[in-house]
């Protein structure tokens, strides 16, 4: 007869040591350089308890805003720069990136050639566009153009490195097809390849006009275009309640060009029509519909009142020149 102590005791395999090794390592490769780093920038814990705080006392200095009709008419068209520098540079840069990228890509280029192409969308992307924009300035000189080259510059790395990836990840079969039928080499990039990735590619371009939107903002603080200079001038001068009308101009751009972009994004990358407002509203909750009636109310009044005080009349904004 068997017994409870004749059975075999089955033991739990101890853990390797390699796995606990790899984890403490990538543990202290993250923890080492941030303790490092709050070092070399001087952080306190005093800091970050009075942060919030501060933050508060500048946000009461910035509410509410002074939205009269002097400062607005001064702060929109700077803002509309900010725009105007953003979409013009990421045209610049979703050209030009397009052409290098089907070079710099290794499975439809010389490999040659396509190590240059990206070593030199590395080189492009170490500079960040401050430091492009103040290399430009003596040779272009303070303004909106200095902006549209540093910004553009930047984007063909970044576009350039994403769309040349984008197209090493294509489907070979119809590049094969087309060289079958007696395809050149531009047949087969133009009907093999690029009509595989262009609904990505296009996304990449829209994504990047939202970041640049951003870059023009911060590049008018050296006098390369857009809000920012004027940003910098009201914080100079203390006016934190018209800081607070740059503010607030600038964060509404954003959210209108933003929405738009990704609701376009959706579109190209799925292929499928998107729902307009009407049947977003028919389909919603009770909650959900007061909430988008409030938003577009709101909305709307934002819209007219910066109208009344750009002393802008309703029908010149929706009538063609």
């Amino acid at each position: 007869m068997t017994t409870l102590t004749d059975q075999p005791v089955l033991l739990r395999p101890k853990e390797p040591v390699g796995p606990k090794l790899f984890r403490l390592g990538i543990t202290l490769a993250i923890l080492l350089p941030a303790i490092w780093g709050a070092l070399g920038v001087e952080m306190s814990w005093e800091k970050l308890a009075s942060a919030p705080a501060d933050i508060w006392n500048l946000l009461r200095l910035m509410v509410p805003p002074d939205m009269t009709p002097e400062v607005v008419q001064r702060a929109m068209p700077k803002v509309m720069e900010s725009l105007f520098v953003a979409w013009i540079a990421t045209m610049i840069a979703a050209a030009i990136s397009l052409l290098l990228a089907v070079l710099g890509a290794r499975n439809i280029s010389n490999r040659y050639v396509s190590g240059v192409i990206q070593n030199l969308f590395v080189a492009i992307r170490a500079f960040p566009e401050l430091l492009l924009a103040m290399i430009l300035i003596p040779v272009t000189g303070l303004g909106p153009l200095t902006g549209v080259l540093a910004i553009g510059i930047h984007s063909i790395g970044t576009l350039g490195k994403l769309t040349s990836e984008a197209i090493e990840g294509i489907d070979p079969g119809p590049v094969e097809a087309m060289a079958s039928v007696g395809g050149g080499r531009v047949s087969q990039i133009r009907f093999g390849a690029l009509p595989q990735v262009m609904p990505v590619i296009i996304a990449y371009w829209l994504y990047r006009f939202e970041v640049n939107i951003r870059a023009s903002a911060v590049l008018g603080a050296i006098g390369a275009g857009g809000i920012g200079l004027e940003l910098v001038q009201q914080m100079q001068f203390r006016n934190f309640d018209r800081v607070g009308t740059v503010l607030f101009l600038t964060i509404a751009v954003v959210l209108v060009i933003d929405t738009i972009s990704a609701r376009l994004r959706r579109r190209i990358i799925t292929g499928r029509r998107e729902p307009g407002p009407v049947a977003v509203f028919k389909q919603a909750g009770t909650l959900q519909r007061i909430g988008m009636v409030v938003l577009a109310a709101a909305g709307i009044a934002v819209l007219v009142f910066l109208l009344v005080q750009l002393q802008t009349p309703l029908e010149d904004v929706f009538s063609r020149p």
